[in-house]
Order: C-alpha cells, then structure tokens, then sequence
C-alpha cells in the first residue's frame, strides 16, 4: 500500500446528465451501469436524486448557484447592507442630536 490519494475526478453536466438518463431508461441497475461508467453506484444514485429534484437547474456546475439560492444570497447580502446602513444612521443621530456647548 502506497498511501497515495488519487485525485478527485471531476465530471461536466452533460456527463452527469446522461449517466443519469441512462440509468432512468435502462433496464440494468444502478450498480452495474456504474460499473460500466467507472463511477461508484453511491455516487450516481446521488446524482439521480439531484436530477429528480430539479432537472432543469440540475448540476449547475463550480461557482455557479441555481436561481433561487442566488436570489437568497443576493437578499440575505441586501439585508446585512442594510443592517449596517442603520447602525451608521443611528450613531449619526446620536451624534447630531447632543446638546451643542
């Protein structure tokens, strides 16, 4: 045993995508098309799951967000901008509304 760590294999949407209507419209079971894919089952029963749950924002790909969680992370960005924004105003207030000497 070497000890080495084989590097993550990485595997494009089309890839997946098609792994994926494979397994919807074949007869074989999951475990023997991943054989004949060179994936691990678990993993393509993964990404069956994932499919199912949205397949037009499937597997969207490094870096980039379904539509909704962008939203989400838009608005949640929004909001603590806004946060801050009130805090400065507050102190702002504060500041003008003393007693001039």
């Amino acid at each position: 045993m070497s000890g080495e760590v084989k590097p993550r294999r990485k595997y494009d949407r089309e890839f997946k995508i098609q792994a994926v209507k494979l397994l919807l419209e074949s007869e074989k079971t999951t475990k023997e098309i991943a054989e004949d894919l060179g994936i691990h089952s678990g993993i393509l029963t993964r990404w069956k799951r994932e499919y199912k749950e949205d397949v037009e924002n499937a597997f969207p790909g490094m870096g980039k967000m379904k539509p909704e969680d962008e939203e989400l992370r838009r608005l949640k960005k929004e909001n603590e901008d806004l946060r801050q924004e009130r805090e400065i105003l507050k102190k702002a207030l504060a500041i003008f509304s003393r007693p001039q000497r």
